[in-house]
């Protein structure tokens, strides 16, 4: 379990800039302004975690479950909540209604695993969901050229395997990157700056955090 701090935030797009040696790189730009509304302790949830929210929400479009949870944490309803597994020295480092500082939670140079929701695409075919080949289109082959070929099997077991790439559902679904790097950090904005892309269409929301396949994830991880 990825046990490093973390922060939600928005993608707002691509942009690119010289570092201190005159080489351009390329980067997403995600705005993390996430405020700390929670917590769970160990004496009275059995684990340790923050609990973190992002954007304001009107009190009336707020159902009275969530409504009371903001009241008793003293802070305004926010519409977009995660929550962050950490350990308990971490988590008892924060306090609910603190905002989390971007170059306190990470550092340049950091490695971090994103995720968010990719773009959907629709309803497409294995040509474009899979890329696949697909078949020639010479010696007698008729509408049958994007095809995928076929799915079935002999007498035994005689059914669709399950698994088959067949056409369906393209993107629209939460998926990860593992081992960016953290290229920038303009806490005064509370801008990130990450190099390479990032899953999702602008104004998505994004969940960032140390990476936990690769030493650097926490900034005290040499």
């Amino acid at each position: 379990m990825n046990q490093h701090p973390g922060t939600i935030g928005r993608k707002l797009g691509m942009t690119q800039f010289f570092d201190d040696n005159g080489i351009v790189q390329r980067v997403t730009v995600i705005e993390a302004a996430a405020v700390v509304v929670g917590k769970r302790t160990l004496d009275k949830d059995r684990y340790s975690a923050l609990i973190v929210g992002l954007d304001e929400r009107k009190p009336k479009h707020t159902n009275k479950p969530l409504g009371g949870f903001f009241k008793k944490a003293g802070v305004t309803p926010k519409r977009i909540l995660k929550e962050f597994r950490l350990p308990a020295d971490v988590v008892a480092q924060y306090e609910i209604g603190q905002k989390l500082e971007l170059d306190k939670v990470f550092e340049v140079g950091q490695f971090i695993d994103v995720r968010a929701k990719s773009r959907g695409h629709g309803f497409s075919g294995v040509m474009r969901r899979y890329n696949f080949k697909g078949q020639v289109n010479t010696h007698g082959t008729h509408e049958y050229r994007r095809h995928g070929g076929s799915i079935g099997t002999n007498l035994t077991p005689g059914r669709t395997l399950k698994g088959v790439k067949m056409p369906g559902q393209y993107g629209n679904k939460q998926c990860s990157v593992l081992n960016l790097k953290v290229a920038k950090i303009i806490p005064e904005q509370d801008l990130l700056l990450v190099h390479g892309g990032v899953p999702g269409s602008r104004n998505g929301i994004v969940v960032i955090r140390g990476a936990v396949k690769k030493m650097g994830g926490h900034p005290k991880a040499k």
